[in-house]
């Protein structure tokens, strides 16, 4: 058996964990392998919408293990609150025995975020656009080999490793200025670690690989997206871990041979939050328009995302660094109604027609290049098979694919997780 990893090729918000909802029913674990609660996603069913942070999008199928692995950064009092609020709309994973956490994953402390709040309000107007839930600083302790693990919460001595770590954040605090009061969070934060203690804890590598080899099936559920990949991403406004199916790997303990599908999600469109480059982005009212359609503010944050025609070069690229070998798009609903629909082929940099994203996105912004298709002017949320599919929107999407050269598998035409078509 191999892992299959579903993740986002674009900046993220595509719709990654309604997907993962979908595709649940076949997997024996679903598995978190980096990021943390900056991530949110929304899976509506029933009547019901919910939103998580970092549990699992598996955790309303009574079947599945979930798994937060060791890739991902951990905020105890978020993670207590998603789970209370689960357990007030019926659902307690913890008591049927269907969530573990990683020992190895890192925990985010208030100063963490006391940091973030104070780098990002340093950087002024070339702020990233930071979630300020302390996720930078934390991976940053992680890979300075200063970080807090789950793990250590059962140590006798996990205390003073706590209250070291907070002396030495709080002695870089000084150099911004007077240190906010933290107690209270702090408070919560020890509460919430207490909490976290009756969640089982285990060694993921141990626990995937022992799944592998019992023949079960797992999916390795990614947040963020690729084009956010520290490494890969359009650096420096990216996020702080790796987002690309290789962090599957890293994030989980699994060999590289072991991974099978890579399912990649994108929007009919593009969208963005923060800054950050974003070459086809529309500043206009048909942006505007599209924002309000697609219901495109933050899960977790409630911010404005910027929003832009689908750009295929960014698209070719994230294909490229995941091996994608099948695709996902969702909300193909939000473009009904549009008499035009425009697709970016390549960018113009430096007087050059090139189809790839380029080092220099930053500080030279490419010029996007256009061809336009005509849309679908049909309302898709009560479409409940493929025949249904307008002439004109089955024609974008051989366009996508004849340019992507992967074929479309999945078509999301509404939030719920029954206005899910599978094409192939």
């Amino acid at each position: 058996m191999q892992v299959d990893v579903l993740l986002g090729l674009q900046w993220g918000d595509e719709g990654k964990g309604k997907i993962v909802d979908v595709l649940c029913p076949t997997y024996d674990l679903i598995a978190r392998f980096q990021g943390g609660p900056n991530a949110g996603h929304t899976l509506e069913f029933d009547g019901q919408k919910y939103i998580l942070n970092t549990i699992p999008s598996g955790i309303f199928h009574k079947d599945t293990l979930n798994l937060i692995g060791n890739g991902v950064v951990i905020d105890p009092i978020i993670l207590k609150r998603e789970l209370d609020a689960l357990k007030a709309n019926g659902f307690d994973p913890v008591a049927a025995g269907k969530l573990v956490i990683a020992r190895k994953a890192h925990l985010i402390l208030p100063t963490h975020q006391l940091l973030d709040a104070a780098s990002e309000s340093r950087m002024g107007a070339g702020k990233i656009g930071s979630t300020l839930k302390g996720i930078g600083p934390t991976y940053m302790d992680k890979t300075g080999r200063n970080g807090l693990r789950v793990g250590d919460t059962t140590l006798p001595d996990f205390e003073e490793r706590y209250q070291r770590l907070v002396e030495k954040h709080k002695s870089i605090l000084s150099h911004y200025g007077e240190i906010p009061d933290f107690s209270e969070r702090e408070q919560a934060f020890l509460e919430a670690v207490e909490f976290l203690k009756a969640i089982p804890h285990v060694d993921s590598e141990h626990l995937v690989n022992q799944y592998l080899h019992e023949g079960k099936r797992i999916l390795a559920e990614g947040a963020q997206g690729t084009l956010l990949d520290i490494d890969f991403g359009s650096y420096p406004f990216v996020t702080s871990s790796n987002t690309t199916a290789a962090g599957a790997c890293t994030g989980l303990g699994v060999a590289p041979a072991k991974i099978g599908r890579v399912i990649g999600i994108f929007k009919a469109y593009c969208t963005r939050v923060g800054g950050g480059p974003f070459p086809t982005e529309l500043a206009d009212d048909t942006g505007e328009r599209l924002r309000q359609l697609g219901h495109e503010f933050g899960a977790t944050t409630g911010r404005a995302r910027r929003t832009g025609w689908i750009d295929l070069p960014a698209l070719k690229y994230a294909i490229m660094l995941n091996g994608v070998t099948e695709l996902v798009m969702t909300k193909a609903d939000v473009l009904s109604g549009f008499e035009t629909i425009n697709v970016c082929t390549h960018y113009i940099q430096n007087g050059e027609k090139i189809d790839y994203m380029p080092y220099d996105i930053v500080s030279i912004k490419p010029e996007p290049v256009y061809e336009q298709l005509n849309g679908w002017n049909k309302d898709l949320c009560g479409i409940t098979d493929k025949q249904q599919i307008p002439q004109t929107l089955q024609d974008y999407i051989d366009f996508l694919e004849r340019h992507l050269g992967v074929p479309i598998k999945y078509l999301s035409v509404g939030p719920d997780r029954k206005q899910t078509l599978q094409l192939s």
